[in-house]
């Protein structure tokens, strides 16, 4: 799974690393948890360009009747991703990129769980892959959500977990947000395991545990090798 992630890269970078051409807003986030506003990167369909847009985090299917189910969608399988009612439709219309620069995985340790930040070795920033939804309240608010699909872990992430976020590579980020791509089995071979090598692993601080802590502290690497 993945819930916990980072973005502190500079804007002006992301801008430049994921050729959209205005400089979001963006505040550096050490400790990005659920339900809060996350930056991604979808195509106008109109002009097929990128363009930048904040996102809720947990996907609200158009089709729900309020907001609670999106405790349950902040992740995607990507081997059922084509099968649930909650995804089935974003899969084949609705993609995007989820910017980032790295996440958290927790491994059990005893009675404790030792927080892992995963990141590039090139401390790059990268993309998760995402789907989008609008969805509107009962009060006409209209929400824009998102999910982050999952995948198999890598050799580098499988000693701390067994799950991981599917990292898109760059060469296929114009597939992935393709507007006439509408069926699913041609982007579904696109979620698969990152490269390991090009993958480093930490030992953080178990602040990072809370959600409301969100400062450079939570990512500090610590003088832990990968199990403990």
């Amino acid at each position: 799974m993945c819930g916990r992630f980072t973005l502190n890269t500079p804007a002006k970078i992301i801008a430049e690393f994921f050729k959209i051409s205005e400089i979001p807003d963006i505040k550096p986030r050490y400790n990005i948890a659920p339900t809060q506003s996350i930056a991604t990167v979808t195509v106008n369909s109109e002009k097929i360009e990128r363009q930048f847009q904040f996102m809720r985090w947990g996907l609200i299917p158009s089709w729900a009747k309020d907001m609670k189910i999106a405790s349950h969608t902040i992740n995607a399988r990507s081997e059922t991703v084509a099968e649930k009612p909650a995804f089935r439709s974003a899969i084949k219309h609705r993609r995007c990129l989820i910017i980032a620069d790295g996440f958290l995985e927790w491994q059990p340790q005893g009675k404790k769980k030792q927080p892992y930040y995963f990141t590039m070795a090139n401390r790059e920033p990268f993309a998760f892959a995402g789907l989008w939804e609008n969805w509107e309240s009962p009060e006409a608010e209209n929400i824009v959500s998102c999910s982050i699909i999952t995948t198999a872990a890598n050799e580098t992430v499988h000693p701390v977990h067994d799950r991981m976020p599917v990292i898109l590579p760059a060469s296929v980020w114009e597939e992935w947000l393709d507007p006439s791509i509408k069926n699913a089995q041609q982007v579904l071979p696109l979620l698969k395991p990152y490269d390991p090598a090009a993958m480093i692993a930490n030992a953080v601080s178990a602040i990072v545990n809370s959600p409301t802590k969100d400062s450079p502290e939570c990512i500090q690497a610590m003088p832990l090798s990968l199990g403990g």
